[in-house]
C-alpha cells in the first residue's frame, strides 16, 4: 500500500504531462490524423490502471500545465473534449461495455465538444463563427449545384442538418480509429480494452 500510492502519484502525473505534451506538439508541429489519435489515451489509462479519482486529476493536471505553457484558450481546447473523452473512454473501457456504446458516448462528448470550442472563439472574436462556417458551406454548395447544373437553391436549413451530421460522422470515425489504436497499444502495456466487434479482428488479422 506504500508504495501503490507514491507509484500512483508518479504514473498519474507523467500519464498526463504525456497528454499534455502530445497536444502541445501537434499545435506546434502537426502531423496530420497521427497524434491526434492519441489525445485521449493516456488519461484513458490512468482511469484503467488508477481508477476514476486519478483520471480526473490527470485529466485536470493536464489542463492547468497546458494553462502554463499555452494560456488558457488552448489549454480550454484540449479539455474539452479530449481530456474528459480520456476520462469517459477510461470509464467504458473499465466497464468492459461494447465498443458500438463507448464509441458513440465518445461520439457525443466530441461533437459537443466542436461546437463548445466554436461557442468559445466567437465569443472571444465577437462574431458567430457558426454562421461564418453555414455561409462558406452554402457558397460551396450553391458553387456545385452550378457546376453540376442543378438549378436548386439549397436550404440554410438543410445546409446546417447536413453540417451537424459530417461533424457527428467525423466524429465516430475518429472515436473508432482512437479504439483501434488503445486496442493494439494498451493490448501491449497490460491494459486491454474490451475486444472489438470480430470483423474487426478479421480485417485487422489480429487475436486477442
Amino acid at each position: 500500500m506504500k508504495v501503490e500510492v507514491p507509484l500512483r502519484i508518479v504514473e498519474t502525473a507523467f500519464l498526463a504531462s504525456t497528454a499534455s505534451l502530445i497536444w502541445f506538439i501537434n499545435y506546434y508541429f502537426p502531423l496530420g490524423p497521427l497524434l491526434r489519435i492519441f489525445f485521449p489515451v493516456p488519461i484513458a489509462l490512468v482511469y484503467l490502471r488508477w481508477g476514476k479519482r486519478a483520471a480526473w486529476m490527470a485529466a485536470i493536471t493536464s489542463g492547468l500545465l497546458l494553462a502554463v505553457l499555452m494560456g488558457p484558450i488552448r489549454s480550454l481546447q484540449f479539455v474539452m473534449p479530449f481530456a474528459f473523452m480520456g476520462v469517459l473512454l477510461g470509464a467504458t473501457w473499465n466497464r468492459r461495455v461494447p465498443w458500438i456504446v463507448s464509441i458513440t458516448l465518445g461520439t457525443l462528448l466530441g461533437t459537443i465538444g466542436f461546437f463548445f470550442r466554436i461557442w468559445l472563439m466567437s465569443v472571444l472574436t465577437n462574431e458567430d463563427l457558426w454562421i461564418y462556417v453555414i455561409n462558406q458551406v452554402t457558397d460551396f454548395v450553391e458553387w456545385l449545384f452550378l457546376r453540376l447544373g442543378i438549378l436548386v437553391s439549397p436550404s440554410v436549413f438543410w445546409i446546417q442538418v447536413g453540417a451537424i451530421a459530417l461533424i457527428v460522422v467525423n466524429n465516430f470515425i475518429y472515436l473508432f480509429t482512437v479504439h483501434i489504436a488503445a486496442w493494439l497499444l494498451l493490448d501491449r502495456l497490460g491494459n486491454p480494452i474490451p475486444r472489438p466487434p470480430r470483423w474487426v479482428q478479421v480485417i485487422m488479422d489480429y487475436e486477442g
